[in-house]
């Protein structure tokens, strides 16, 4: 098995910490609490902030069994490489086919998200969210076929601004301290265990730190860069998810949010500074879905061609280029995004990729605990809640929750 190892010509790797825990919360942060924070708060209202910490707890349980995995094996390609590693490479397969199909589709959200905050900060009609939309991916294809050291120098630019915006619109929020405007429906008040069906709808928001296990052939001193990149980046991102929800639904109204669920915080940062405050937070989105959209192309064009070295996906995506960047699976994600923003719709693909990142933890969580790895418990927990919170989600999607 060769899960993108011992490349011919390979230079040398890119990534350092700040590297991979910036493309680590720029894949969260960038189509999670922009993209899902008014669906969260339709479920969960005043408890939306517990949704998100329920979420984070079991993401930062399963990046345990992710970073011991990846670093028992010494190699990339996450769940992909683990069932191949342990000798299960037809189930293998199709992992690798549901996660860049998966993947293409999160990209796409992601677009969805960066064209419809772009398009609304100019008062642009609705076409000009999908032209944004497009455009956004092929910028970002032509970082990716630059190379690995700028797609993470735009990362950690990135990163930092939308955390400084997103962070400092929260803190504007719990200053003005007005916890009724957390109330979606005051005649239908909701109970503290709808937190744990909105941890299920929009876990999609925790998806972007198992990228890093795609990466890991990119890092400098890989073990020990994946093992304290991932859980830093899960509790930078679950801390910034909780304040945001209690923030931002106290500056703008959580029936506001959830009435424009696409660029919900550009209204909450209009209510904290006007029109500097709109500005501000909307820049923050479309650098942030962009973040996002950079940081998942980077990653599944390497999982894809993992697979295709394995012969477990066509050749094309093992192929390089003399800038050394699997230059067909980051153009081929790229175009399935495009043609997914052109026919998709937002609200059905966020929860069928919760639910389909659920399921993939539940798995690599099971394969941690089947190999005995250190801590086991947290792999236990990790196990549990990923199963719970896909069970909620589909209880809530057939309407009996």
């Amino acid at each position: 098995m060769s899960v993108n190892k011992g490349r011919a010509g390979a230079s040398s790797p890119a990534m350092g910490l700040g590297g991979a825990w910036a493309m680590a919360v720029g894949g969260m942060i960038g189509g999670g609490i922009f993209s899902t924070l008014g669906v969260v708060i339709s479920v969960a209202g005043q408890w939306a902030w517990i949704s998100f910490l329920i979420g984070g707890l079991v993401a930062l349980a399963s990046g345990h069994s992710y970073a011991v995995l990846t670093t028992r094996f010494e190699k990339s390609g996450g769940s992909y490489a683990y069932l191949m590693e342990t000798g299960w490479p037809r189930v293998a397969r199709a992992v690798a086919w549901t996660l860049v199909i998966g993947y293409t589709l999160t990209i796409s959200v992601y677009a969805e998200t960066f064209g419809a905050y772009a398009a609304y900060a100019i008062g642009a009609p609705h076409w000009v969210t999908k032209a944004a939309a497009i455009l956004a991916i092929v910028v970002l294809l032509g970082v990716n076929l630059r190379g690995a050291s700028e797609a993470t120098s735009l990362e950690i630019f990135v990163v930092w601004g939308k955390l400084v915006i997103l962070l400092g619109l929260a803190g504007l929020g719990i200053y003005h301290w007005a916890p009724d405007n957390l109330h979606f429906d005051q005649e239908h008040p909701v109970g503290i265990g709808e937190a744990f069906i909105g941890m299920g709808v929009v876990f999609m928001a925790y998806e972007g730190f198992q990228l890093l296990s795609y990466d890991y052939n990119e890092m400098r001193d890989p073990s020990r860069t994946i093992s304290r990149a991932m859980p830093l980046a899960i509790i930078v991102t679950t801390i910034t998810y909780m304040v945001v929800a209690v923030g931002a639904g106290m500056l703008a109204g959580a029936s506001n949010i959830v009435a424009e669920k696409e660029v919900s915080l550009a209204l909450a940062g209009r209510q904290a500074l006007g029109s500097f405050g709109f500005i501000a937070v909307s820049i923050a989105a479309v650098f942030s879905a962009g973040s996002a959209i950079n940081a998942t192309i980077f990653a599944t064009a390497r999982l894809a061609e993992g697979a295709a070295q394995d012969g477990n996906m066509p050749k094309l995506f093992a192929k390089r280029d003399t800038r050394n960047v699997p230059w067909f699976g980051v153009s081929i994600i790229s175009a399935g995004a495009i043609l997914l923003v052109l026919m998709g719709e937002i609200a059905s693909l966020v929860e069928g990729a919760s639910f389909v990142f659920l399921l993939i933890f539940a798995l690599v969580n099971f394969i941690a605990l089947s190999l005995k790895v250190r801590r086991r418990w947290i792999s236990v927990l990790g196990l549990l809640g990923s199963i719970a919170g896909a069970v909620m989600l589909v209880l809530y999607q057939i309407g009996v929750v």
